[in-house]
């Protein structure tokens, strides 16, 4: 296990190296993004998935949204990407903004009970993008165990999940606490389902179709 300061030129690049390494190897890393700190795994290794929702106290059942570092990333892992959807990315991405799809069959990948879709989104953070190009897709939840505070820094996850995590990737507080907001986008109608850094009318300015939570 180590922290690295990432917000140091010299730190940056080693542990982003390590933090590379470790969710190659099928590791926890420990991540910043725009909202909360997030604890991250390889989406395409199972067991990494499992030991991420272990290490949170989590069952099948709430299975991790996953991260991307590129707009383009979404079209390898969905069916199909609707007009609504590339307005909603076009718009939001990087951003505080989670599309709920249908993911491809293709994909080799077990993320939880499901049903066949996927929470996906672009971080508005330097780190976690050059993190997640390096990667490719990770599995990544809010960095703390499941009924304890989120975390706002690496330290503070450090202090929740102690050696779970091989590699925690320091940048400083978030920037904003408030959660994504999630979009479902698995029907013709797109439906927040979560309403959080971005309002319904953030949404239903770029897609005026979009109806709020229990709406549909």
């Amino acid at each position: 296990m180590r922290l690295y300061d990432c917000r140091k030129i010299s730190e940056r690049d080693s542990g982003l190296k390590a933090a590379a390494s470790a969710v190659r190897a099928g590791d926890l890393v420990v991540l910043p993004t725009d909202t909360v700190y997030g604890l991250g795994a390889d989406a395409f290794k199972s067991w990494s998935v499992e030991a991420l929702l272990r290490t949170k106290k989590r069952g099948r059942d709430m299975a991790p949204p996953v991260l991307v570092g590129s707009r383009k990333a979404l079209d390898g892992l969905t069916i199909s990407v609707p007009t609504d959807v590339q307005d909603l990315v076009a718009a939001f991405w990087p951003g505080p903004l989670t599309v709920v799809m249908h993911y491809s069959p293709t994909l080799q990948w077990d993320l939880g009970d499901t049903d066949g879709t996927v929470a996906v989104r672009m971080p508005l953070h330097p780190v976690a993008i050059e993190l997640l190009q390096e990667t490719g897709p990770m599995a990544v939840s809010s960095a703390n165990k499941t009924g304890q505070p989120p975390a706002a820094t690496a330290m503070e996850a450090k202090e929740q999940l102690g050696y779970a995590v091989s590699v925690y990737l320091e940048a400083g507080p978030s920037p904003d606490t408030a959660p994504s907001t999630i979009v479902d986008c698995t029907t013709d109608v797109p439906e927040v389902l979560r309403a959080g850094a971005l309002s319904l009318e953030d949404i239903k300015r770029v897609c005026p179709s979009a109806i709020g939570p229990g709406e549909r």
